[in-house]
């Protein structure tokens, strides 16, 4: 897939675990999971608005496009 997603960074950097953001965001930890791991097929706006939120990060800190070529 062309989409990176860096959330594991990004959360490493932070020095915030997965559980605490998914509490935080009122996310499931399963539904972080298949996002930090690039298995979701799409993230809801309001979602990457409260991860970058609560992150203070910007959106293009925790995604990241790859070409194919």
């Amino acid at each position: 897939m062309p989409i990176i997603v860096k959330l594991d960074v990004v959360l490493a950097m932070r020095k915030m675990k997965s559980m605490e953001l998914a509490r935080r965001i009122g996310i499931t930890e399963q539904n972080l999971s298949i996002l930090k791991t690039g298995k979701a097929k799409a993230i809801r706006l309001s979602t990457l608005e409260a991860i970058c939120k609560h992150l203070n990060c910007q959106p293009g800190d925790l995604l990241e496009y790859e070409s194919e070529d």
